[in-house]
């Protein structure tokens, strides 16, 4: 690059930000906080739309271009190739030009919160829309709700730090774009809300739900405008509520909060299997193996999915359904390859991402839902139905929906989310009790086993977990490396009084860490121990600091979870604890008093509306 060049560049990069400073500057001018919110919730719901309608076109696109011309009667070897080339070329485009980790997008903004300081990096704005089109468009068995809610996100994180917000206000505007995304994709607002809610976490309040909402009807306005009002599903009610059907709703629901437990455990095992490889090319190669063997023998794990679901829902013929399989032609073993399908899918999306797709959790838990219910169904109305009368059958259509708001309960543990959007997708608002019971009933299966949604298993394994528990979200959001005071003069255990005497009349403390020559943390000397010696001259060369030494009353890892720590201080009735490293390595010491300072701090910023 000339020099020449390269100070227009500079000048260019220059205008920008002098631009978006005005621009700031004149929105920012003469309006309230809480004005400045909706404003940039409003802007957040505008881009958070148009990024959802892009990435389902190129999906659509890609997935069209590559599959337009297979016939159902045929088995397509392709179905072998196509998912290992969009894992591949996915991985190329993170490791060359994004340069960072896309994955598990829920969890990335999860962990963003957990931190308090909802920083999401910008890239993420574009990046997880075009690596989950890759890999969803070329039979990636993912969804492609995760990614876009992190593209959301992402743009409530770009706004909030543009406009120098407080980590609340930019809390909220990730929550913000999250709630766009889901409203967007599905044209569901009231799910975005509930999704927010439910499974991000937020706490809502008077002054977090006006952007919340503001946010998913400006997005869910805009998927109205691209893709018209219409329910993205194509469903007609053949069977309303009755109270008959009560029972088999109720063992529905348990069935699914057990689909959902094998879900979620087979995931977190199988994905332990990709954890333990070292390289990522051996990842590539048994997710792709395994995610092209499963569509090539099942093309119902294509994609997200969703043709699947229309066709269960609206009682498409079987050979349909199984189209492009080796089960082709035999409509009699329908429920088997379903229940096959119900069994793998999870390896496949597990492969999807562990191979180094990018996609969620979001679309595989519908699919599996509408499966579940579907089969529950058959096998509740050959079983129950022929025998109590017409009123108590199920029928498999609305069990599929039924399904698909059970197992998004299990899954995500969100069962308001699971009942108003299936309700949204439908138009099946008629349905409502049925889907509150299967859901609620899901929900209360899966928790006796996990008490964390999958997305928040991660983050809750390490301490991580921002929840509805004020007292445990504020300490989440601290951090401990920040509480550590350094300003201890130091000690060595073969020190003599003399050289003591010298380290106490420097130091404002009354504590004194004690250390080897590599910083090894050995004990404590407090200031009342050696007061009665420390002027007597006659007796500085006679004692050590080792003499005056003594264990603390417990010690904190600088891994350790704040509520560990809380716990270590009510314990011990100890003011001030030693910081180490997992090496034993003296940091610092933490005290009660600072740490109370800023949780009290925390708290305020928190619960600021």
């Amino acid at each position: 690059m000339s020099k020449r060049h390269f100070l227009n560049t500079i000048h260019v990069r220059k205008k920008e930000i002098t631009f978006l400073n005005f621009v700031t500057e004149r929105l920012k001018a003469n309006r309230s906080q809480k004005h400045i919110m909706l404003l940039l919730s409003f802007f957040v719901g505008i881009c958070t739309g148009l990024t959802a309608i892009v990435l389902k076109t190129l999906i659509e696109e890609i997935k069209h271009l590559l599959t337009s011309d297979f016939l159902p009667q045929d088995v397509n070897w392709l179905y072998l190739v196509y998912p290992a080339f969009g894992i591949l070329v996915t991985m190329m485009f993170v490791k060359y030009i994004v340069r960072g980790d896309i994955s598990h997008g829920v969890t990335k903004i999860l962990y963003a919160m957990s931190r308090g300081r909802s920083r999401i990096k910008s890239h993420n704005r574009w990046s997880s829309i075009i690596a989950s089109a890759i890999t969803i468009g070329f039979g990636g068995s993912v969804g492609a709700e995760a990614p876009i809610v992190l593209t959301g996100s992402a743009w409530g994180s770009d706004f909030g730090k543009r406009f120098h917000l407080p980590p609340s206000s930019i809390m909220l505007l990730v929550g913000c774009g999250a709630a766009g995304a889901v409203s967007a994709v599905f044209k569901a607002p009231i799910a975005g809300l509930m999704f927010v809610l439910e499974v991000l976490m937020l706490e809502l309040n008077m002054g977090s739900l006006l952007p919340l909402l503001v946010t998913s009807l400006t997005s869910v306005c805009i998927s109205y405008a691209y893709y018209g009002t219409d329910p993205q599903f194509d469903f007609s009610l053949y069977k309303g509520f009755t109270i008959d059907i009560v029972p088999g709703c109720i063992i529905l629901g348990i069935c699914c909060g057990l689909v959902s437990l094998y879900f979620t455990r087979a995931m977190n095992w199988f994905e332990g299997i990709f954890g333990k490889l070292s390289k990522k090319r051996y990842k590539f190669l048994l997710g792709a193996t395994v995610l092209g063997s499963l569509i090539f023998f099942f093309p119902a794990m294509y994609g997200e999915g969703y043709d699947v679901i229309n066709q269960l829902i609206n009682d498409a013929p079987a050979g349909e359904i199984m189209s492009g399989s080796l089960f082709y032609g035999n409509d009699s073993n329908l429920l088997v390859y379903l229940g096959l399908v119900l069994l793998l899918k999870v390896f496949a999306t597990t492969a999807t991402n562990g191979g180094g797709g990018c996609g969620g959790t979001f679309a595989p838990s519908l699919f599996l839902g509408c499966i579940t219910g579907f089969i529950f169904a058959h096998l509740w109305d050959d079983s129950f139905g022929l025998q109590l009368g017409d009123s108590f059958y199920l029928t498999s259509r609305n069990c599929g929906l039924y399904g698909m708001a059970g197992l998004m309960s299990g899954v995500m543990h969100a069962p308001l989310t699971g009942i108003f959007l299936i309700a949204e997708l439908t138009g099946g608002y008629k349905l409502f009790v049925p889907l509150m019971i299967v859901s609620c009933i899901a929900y209360l299966t899966i928790v006796i086993f996990e008490p964390h949604s999958i997305y928040a298993y991660r983050l809750a394994r390490r301490g991580q977990l921002l929840t509805h528990d004020k007292d445990k979200a504020i300490l989440t959001l601290l951090s401990l490396s920040s509480l550590i005071e350094k300003d201890y003069k130091k000690a060595e255990a073969d020190m003599d009084l003399s050289k003591f005497t010298i380290v106490i009349s420097k130091s404002h403390r009354n504590i004194f860490p004690v250390v080897d020559k590599d910083n090894t943390f050995l004990g404590v000397v407090s200031l009342d121990s050696v007061r009665n010696y420390m002027f007597r001259p006659e007796l500085y060369h006679k004692y050590t600091v080792s003499m005056f030494m003594k264990a603390p009353p417990a010690l904190v890892n600088i891994n350790d979870a704040l509520d560990l720590v809380t716990k270590k201080f009510e314990e011990t009735n100890a003011w001030n604890l030693p910081v180490v490293d997992k090496n034993n390595k003296y940091l610092g010491f933490i005290s009660r008093s600072g740490m109370f300072q800023s949780y009290r701090k925390t708290l305020r910023d928190f619960s600021q509306e």
